[in-house]
């Protein structure tokens, strides 16, 4: 059975609402999965799970979270390859070309490690809404489909 993590970075809460989404599709899908905030978690913890999930927030003009940058570096420098990648995070379309950047960012991170990106990336406008949790829903099931390959 696979395992995943995700780890996520949030002010508004709406990036914990994404992966409590995205942690309870893992659990209906049969995944056993742990979900954490990014100052309490490090890169290492992925050397233990199949699927590697972050769900990072965009500060002011596409800045990453603050209280994730060490994760961010370490992660840029870590070896990950074996295992499933996928990025989901909220933003605002307000920031237009900074819209969800350290989604991004996060993946080419995950590129840098060797990992194998799992789903594309997903941006969410805001609060995840209906719509977002079927869009989620489908991330999840496309990660779970690559981690078993």
């Amino acid at each position: 059975m696979a395992k995943a993590l995700v780890v996520y970075a949030t002010i508004t809460g709406n990036n914990e609402d994404v992966a409590d989404i995205i942690t309870e599709s893992f659990e209906d899908q049969g995944v056993e999965v742990d979900e954490t905030e990014i100052t309490m978690a490090d890169v290492e913890d992925f050397q233990d799970v199949d699927i590697c999930v972050v769900c990072p927030y965009t500060y002011d003009e596409g800045a990453l979270p603050d209280e994730g940058l060490d994760f961010y570096d370490d992660l840029q420098e870590a070896d990950l390859t074996g295992k499933v990648y996928g990025v989901a995070g909220s933003g605002d379309t307000f920031y237009a070309d900074d819209y969800c950047k350290a989604v991004d960012l996060f993946g080419e991170a995950f590129e840098k490690a060797h990992a194998t990106k799992g789903a594309d990336n997903v941006h969410i406008n805001l609060s995840p809404d209906e719509d977002d949790i079927k869009t989620l829903d489908s991330f999840v099931a496309k990660l779970i489909e690559k981690a078993a390959k």
